[in-house]
């Protein structure tokens, strides 16, 4: 199944210049734990929410003084619409990364693909399979 099918297409954005009192705003009003960091509609960067605690209030910044292109993480891991969940997972573990964000072939930013979501989509397949064991088994 490509992760086009799985994949959040309301991503979080926020531009570069953006203060990080708006990305601890966001992410708690959005109920979300990254914001993709985007220059118009290509994703160059991602700020979570260990980003805040470790880089920003770790460090003893001042958040007044700080932006999202301070602390993103740019060597961004992406995945591209069209590959598989098995992909997903095999670029998550590589890059040690829990968020992916999703790109069209031009590397327009079109969802986000998260391991909460994965994890998800595993529990409703051993739901269904458990459901099939459960309808073939003899009474007790």
């Amino acid at each position: 199944m490509p992760i086009d099918n799985l994949a959040r297409s309301d991503v979080v954005t926020a531009t570069p210049d953006t203060s990080i009192q708006e990305l601890a705003t966001t992410m708690d009003d959005e109920s979300v734990g990254s914001v993709v960091i985007a220059d118009g509609d290509e994703p160059v960067g991602i700020v979570t929410d260990r980003d805040l605690t470790l880089r920003v209030i770790g460090e003893g910044q001042s958040p007044d003084d700080v932006t999202a292109e301070d602390v993103m993480s740019t060597e961004l891991c992406t995945v591209e619409h069209d590959a598989g969940f098995y992909q997903a997972t095999e670029l998550m573990s590589e890059h040690g990364v829990r968020r992916l964000p999703v790109t069209d072939g031009n590397g327009q930013l079109n969802g986000i693909i998260t391991t909460d979501d994965l994890n998800e989509l595993l529990a409703d397949e051993h739901q269904q399979l458990a459901n099939v064991v459960q309808a073939q088994r003899p009474p007790y």
